[in-house]
């Protein structure tokens, strides 16, 4: 059989390395998608197919074109996805990053943990 299909496992390992390369927990996807947790670790590890639907909502949770997970031999997940941040969070990112002192970055990561729980 030809190479040119992209396989259930091959598209939810990319999704697993894309959510953990923005630091989300499966429980935090799956919130995100509108799907269990353990739903989430079954597309992750290929035992379950994705719809079209969930591919989308997928790929908009973790900032990428639904067809990234569809291009053959591309490495979606590895771009550091600025591309498809909003504007207001590559400020964010910038402003992080050119903060010097460990102790303001770790301030403004307890600052933004707080802002977020609920």
């Amino acid at each position: 059989m030809p190479r040119d299909i992209i396989t259930s496992a091959e598209i939810g390992a990319a999704i697993r390395k894309r959510r953990k390369a923005l630091g989300l927990s499966q429980e935090q996807l799956a919130e995100k998608v509108g799907v269990s947790y353990q739903q989430v670790q079954r597309y992750e590890n290929g035992s379950s197919s994705l719809n079209v639907e969930n591919v989308q909502r997928i790929a908009r949770a973790l900032g990428l074109p639904a067809t990234a997970f569809f291009e053959a031999g591309a490495q979606p997940v590895v771009d550091s996805g600025l591309p498809f941040w909003s504007s207001d969070e590559k400020t964010l990112l910038r402003y992080f990053r050119d903060l010097a002192a460990p102790a303001d970055k770790k301030l403004v990561l307890s600052v933004i943990r707080r802002f977020v729980k609920k």
